[in-house]
């Protein structure tokens, strides 16, 4: 027997639907109130200031960093991850127990603390390849930590596309390179772009990679190979301190609005690209 729209299983089951939503919705907007309400009012042009210092504890310096940060890590990781995920879901035999085990290790790989990245990275970068403290190499510990992300999200991408589509540009000639590269990976824009705003968040979210990697020195830098804090590293910094939580929550609020600000433009992207193709 069917369930009916009216039986009570199915009622129940739309009920703890909605009211997962709805905690989750609420959870969400409680969060972002609360942030705004505590940081907006404190808000001020010293923390925009060009120099940081004790008394302005300026967060530009922070703001700029971040950026750099999230470009060098997309550099190396967006490149790496979709042209394994190509291979994985193009190139490879279906049931391949070498597709298997790089499936198994990317799961296991975005499971693994971010703390346990930045030793490894501490370990790597700074000591062993000489870095030091630097955005250079919290970038690179970063694109590690990422890079399954991109890898998995890019390869359901892939594999969600109509396989009429492949057949279609065999049909007409066209070899796999092409059908890959001009068929395949258009499709499969919307998705790669999902996973890459995902990578963009945990990014510009992370602290305990760039602790041990990238530092904690307030500055601008003039090359990748000297210190920086992060935005979220800063208001760690400055909250762990105790002498200015008013100037976290304003960081706090910047923060909120980069991460959002990037993933209107990324959907905004993901948008043009999927109405051109």
């Amino acid at each position: 027997m069917k369930d009916s729209p009216s039986h009570p299983g199915a009622r129940l089951l739309r009920l703890s639907v909605y009211a997962s939503a709805g905690i989750t919705l609420s959870a969400l907007l409680f969060l972002i109130a609360y942030v705004l309400v505590k940081g907006i009012p404190h808000l001020k042009p010293s923390l925009f200031a060009l120099q940081y210092n004790s008394e302005n504890v300026s967060m530009l310096p922070a703001i700029v960093n971040t950026l750099i940060v999230t470009l060098l890590s997309l550099v190396v990781a967006v490149p790496l991850g979709i042209c394994t995920a190509i291979y994985l879901a193009e190139y490879a035999k279906r049931g391949n127990k070498l597709v298997s085990l790089i499936r198994l290790t990317a799961e296991t790989l975005s499971g693994i603390p971010s703390i346990v990245y930045g030793l490894f990275g501490m370990l790597c970068f700074v000591t062993y390849l000489h870095f030091g403290y630097s955005l250079l190499a919290g970038s690179l510990t970063l694109s590690i930590m990422i890079l399954p992300l991109i890898m998995r999200t890019t390869e359901e991408a892939l594999l969600a596309v109509p396989d009429g589509y492949r057949e279609a540009s065999f049909g007409l000639g066209a070899g796999r390179l092409r059908t890959v590269f001009q068929i395949v990976l258009p499709a499969a824009v919307p998705g790669v772009l999902a996973g890459i705003i995902l990578a963009i968040g945990r990014i510009v979210g992370e602290t305990a990679a760039l602790l041990y990697t990238a530092g904690t020195q307030a500055q601008i830098p003039s090359t990748p190979m000297e210190s920086g804090r992060t935005l979220a590293l800063h208001m760690y910094v400055l909250s762990g301190e105790g002498l200015h939580t008013d100037e976290a929550f304003a960081t706090a609020v910047v923060l909120l609005v980069l991460v959002v600000g990037i993933n209107a433009l990324s959907a905004f992207l993901a948008r043009r690209i999927s109405k051109g193709g």
